[in-house]
């Protein structure tokens, strides 16, 4: 039962890529070593969705991916060909659409509907015109809402499923209640015949409105039968909608919408008033509380479905930070998955309660571990991807990029305050909301505490907001009273920036009250409200995340441009050069080994910021810092007169420049194709870093100079012919770090998580340019074409792609012949100097690849044979070249020159122990 994978593909589904065209690459993928595919989810998601995480309807596959027969005939050959199935899993959000009949539920039912409880929204009393009432507030308008009703751009309407209010794409239902509002306005003019008294059933005032199923039916059953009724609620409904330019004529609507469980809102005011639970600040996915039992049986209930039938062979979590509980959820997902697919479910039960193959969406911040609480088998890779990434920067050279950096930007603060300042400035314009909220929570907390009661509102807040920009991970995982270590540091550190950044504006109290609450350690005379502590600190735990995600990832990370390879979740931008990636490496694969052993390892996934050869490629700034700060300052120089009134600033010219070496096409036909990439990403660049434009308010002058200028440079020819050539050097040794990464995520501890496409180079942005179409007739051909090539050959031409496809392949192949080895075989480092990596899995495989390659050769001088004089590795016995078949026979040491005679990277196994 518990399948690990050997190595996963990840595939995007969407109405472009369906389950049979998964199908039809199936056999692609077995003779590319896949022994897992990996897909995004395939629940039914709204409309029109492009990646399948907005799900309206849990209980049924995606019908824009195929049918539940094509779904079956892709599980049929996936099975034939030993191929597992991993799937993505949303357990913390739904579209807030009216696709999902949940969701519709409660708008038009609100406190009465059954599914209130299956979101985390707040409907305590709020103000409309004066009365109190509860409303969930739906900010979807595009102006406020006065100049929306009075322009008609809300409409009532009527159809087979009952009466609806429409404004452009959204449908919202009528509150069972608002129908005698409607109904009793057509009987004033109804002809008193059957329909009038049927209706009149319907509406007494003195009996409740029946189910509204019932009520909908038999309304529309009227409405067709009675031509009289029909033009009577036709008329009805055409002068409650109002006049044209009238806006006396709209005071019917306006009170039938006041009438409603929700109230229509500008978008501009979602931060500041929204009260229900987001995804980050994506107002239309809505937090569901999977904590809830009942909402947990029913939002899994068709995962847990395909799991028995053994469709599913794994789940991947995703945003599993954003729940209640975790670890809770983690365990009881495990436990329903045992339950429902063995027979004797403690017979099936693995260490640390894994009965199945789980792996989590979850972002480690340097340093930090995964928690040994969580009954998964590891991360969806992006600490792998960190880890792997610095190995390739040169840590000296990345401290002279820095002072180039500053003396070209004139920009001195450093990334650390960066991000604080950042986080808060998205608690500030983004979440208010959520801030103002949990300062309510924390408020209330204070007034039992009689060292705390005095403090205002507004300062519990502001110290809050504080401690939240100052933690260092996406959240703590505090679930009970007894606190982990790693929490409990985390928080210390949380604490301590937030009193010296906070010294002379807040008072220090603040903060002593705050460490116990977020201890949850009241005094002892409140012994009895510790569970109440507890209730807040878990509800703010799901909220730090969000702000990390959208302070530092979706701000910060386009703000600081020192080495754009480095702005990567899980990676640290700022760090300094006074670090060893070697040690590190090392030393993260050793724990891996034997704390997580089947981990994903990922280089690339639909989320990251680049691609896996871009960062490859932009690494080797690091080692020839003094090469690019020249380059870097000529090419400013010779496009100087090509800015629009200023823009691009130096800060964002050094990100351009970066940008173009990354993403610049190998294959010189796609050069013509760069503006129409480029433009969508820069205006998206500039919105995130929110300094010149943002989402909320697009600065549409300074966006339209910002592309202006990328689009004359690529016109720019004196431009064009001195980058030509750095980046062609740049390109060189940037393709050996790829395949040096290749390797290394195929052999290092862990699962090798390939992203569609990227068996070939991947030169991408982030979504939505990492998300094109991939041509996999043409990787089919190409695969058949590499495994009949020789590696000179393919070295030879290496910008086609199918050295790196060859290399994957090869890799694949030895992962597949000793399973063993890779699934639970040791790690052992071994010293390869600064110029190489290397380590042994088991007794019998040892890898070896190159790193700052810049050193050793010219550019277009492959780092092959005596280049590498006299450097070896402790090695002993005979061993074989997975990819040229060359034996090396050594005695305690092995040549690197010998390792690396034809191919630039090396997998070696051991044919025997002694020569």
């Amino acid at each position: 039962m518990f399948r690990v994978p050997l190595a996963t593909y990840r595939l995007q589904f969407n109405g472009s890529f369906r389950f049979p065209d998964a199908q039809r690459i199936a056999p692609y993928l077995a003779e590319l070593g896949i022994s897992d595919l990996y897909s995004s989810p395939v629940l039914r998601a709204r409309t029109g969705s492009t990646h399948g995480y907005d799900i309206v309807d849990a209980w049924n596959l995606n019908p824009a991916l195929g049918t539940d027969d094509d779904f079956a005939a892709l599980q049929q050959d996936l099975r034939r060909l030993g191929i597992g199935y991993l799937l993505d899993n949303v357990p913390n959000h739904m579209a807030a659409s009216a696709e999902n009949a949940w969701w519709m539920s409660v708008l038009e039912n609100g406190a009465n509907s059954r599914f209130l409880h299956y979101f985390d929204v707040d409907l305590s009393p709020v103000e409309v015109q004066g009365a109190p009432a509860k409303k969930v507030l739906l900010p979807i308008l595009g102006r406020p809402y006065g100049e929306t009703l009075e322009s008609q751009e809300i409409r009532l309407g009527f159809d087979r499923e009952g009466l609806f209010f429409q404004y452009y794409d959204h449908r919202l239902p009528l509150a069972p209640e608002s129908y005698r509002i409607v109904l009793r306005t057509c009987l004033e003019t109804l002809p008193q015949e059957e329909a009038a008294m049927e209706l009149a059933e319907l509406v007494r005032s003195d009996e409740p409105i029946p189910n509204s199923r019932f009520l909908k039916d038999t309304i529309w059953r009227i409405y067709e039968s009675d031509a009289a009724f029909r033009d009577t609620l036709d008329r009805t409904l055409e002068r409650l909608n109002g006049a044209p330019r009238d806006s006396q004529s709209c005071t019917a609507l306006d009170s039938l919408l006041d009438a409603q469980w929700y109230r229509l809102a500008y978008w501009r005011i979602a931060g500041e008033k929204i009260n229900y639970r987001r995804f980050f600040d994506i107002t239309d996915l809505i937090g569901i509380r999977i904590e809830n039992p009942e909402v947990f049986e029913a939002r899994n209930r068709k995962i847990l479905e395909l799991v028995a039938q053994g469709h599913v062979t794994g789940l991947r979590i995703d945003h599993i930070d954003g729940l209640h509980d975790p670890a809770a959820y983690l365990k009881k997902l495990q436990l329903r998955i045992a339950t429902g697919t063995a027979e004797n479910p403690q017979d099936s039960r693995a260490e640390n309660g894994r009965a199945f193959y789980v792996v989590v969406e979850k972002i480690l911040a340097h340093g930090e571990s995964l928690p040994r609480s969580f009954p998964v088998s590891g991360t969806t890779g992006y600490d792998f991807l960190a880890s792997v990434n610095a190995l390739f920067v040169d840590p000296q050279g990345l401290g002279v990029l820095g002072e180039i950096y500053r003396s070209f930007t004139g920009l001195t603060v450093p990334f650390a305050t960066i991000a604080y300042e950042r986080k808060k400035q998205i608690i500030a314009e983004i979440f208010p909301g959520e801030m103002r909220g949990l300062g309510k929570r924390l408020s209330a907390l204070a007034m039992f505490d009689r060292n705390a009661r005095d403090f205002a509102p507004n300062e519990l807040r502001a110290a809050l907001a504080e401690v939240t920009a100052c933690l260092d991970v996406y959240r703590t995982y505090i679930r009970d009273f007894e606190i982990s270590e790693a929490d409990r540091a985390a928080l210390r550190r949380a604490l301590d920036c937030a009193r010296k950044r906070s010294e002379v504006s807040l008072d220090p109290r603040l903060f002593n009250f705050l460490e116990r609450v977020l201890f949850v350690d009241p005094p002892e005379y409140l012994a009895h409200e510790r569970e109440r502590w507890l209730a807040f600190v878990m509800r703010w735990q799901q909220f730090t995340g969000r702000v990390m995600a959208k302070g530092v990832e979706d701000t910060a990370f386009y703000c600081y441009h020192r080495l754009i390879s480095m702005n990567e979740v899980g990676s640290e931008p700022g760090r300094e050069g006074d670090f060893d990636p070697v040690k590190e490496f090392h030393a993260r694969c050793t724990a891996i080994a034997r704390d997580w052993p089947h981990t994903l390892n990922a280089t690339s996934t639909h989320d990251t910021k680049r691609g896996e050869d871009v960062r490859a490629r932009l690494n080797v700034l690091s080692e020839i810092p003094a090469a690019w700060g020249r380059n870097v300052r000529q090419w400013s120089k010779r496009n100087a007169s090509l800015r629009i009134d200023g823009v691009p600033d130096p800060n964002t010219e050094f990100f351009l420049y970066q940008t173009l070496l990354g993403i610049w096409p190998l294959d010189e036909e796609e050069v013509a194709g760069l503006p129409q990439r480029l433009g969508p990403y820069l205006e998206k660049a500039a919105r995130e870093a929110k300094t010149h434009t943002s989402w909320v308010a697009p600065n549409h002058d300074y966006e339209r100079a910002l592309v202006g200028f990328a689009e004359a440079i690529l016109h720019n020819e004196a431009f064009l012919a001195k980058f030509r050539r750095f980046q062609k050097r740049i390109a060189f040794y940037g393709f050996l770090n790829g395949l040096a990464q290749v390797v290394l995520k195929a052999t290092a501890p862990g699962v090798p998580d390939i992203y569609q496409g990227t068996e070939l180079w991947d030169l991408t942005l982030v979504d939505p340019d990492n998300r094109r179409p991939v041509d996999y007739e043409r990787r089919a051909a190409m695969l058949s074409e590499a495994k009949s090539a020789s590696p000179a050959a393919l070295l030879r031409r290496w910008s086609d792609g199918r050295v790196k496809m060859f290399t994957t392949w090869k890799a694949l192949d030895v992962r597949r012949r000793h399973p063993d080895v890779f699934a639970g075989g040791a790690y052992e480092a071994i010293d390869a100097g600064p110029g190489a990596v290397a380590f042994l899995r088991g007794d019998s495989i040892l890898v070896i690849v190159p790193r700052l390659v810049s050193r050793l050769v010219e550019p277009g001088r492959l780092p092959l044979g005596d280049v590498w004089g006299d450097a070896s590795v402790a090695a002993e016995g005979e061993w074989t070249n997975a990819f040229t078949g060359e034996t090396i026979r050594c005695r305690g040491a092995l040549l690197l020159r010998e390792a690396f005679a034809a191919f630039p990277v090396a997998i070696l196994e051991r044919t025997q122990s002694r020569p």
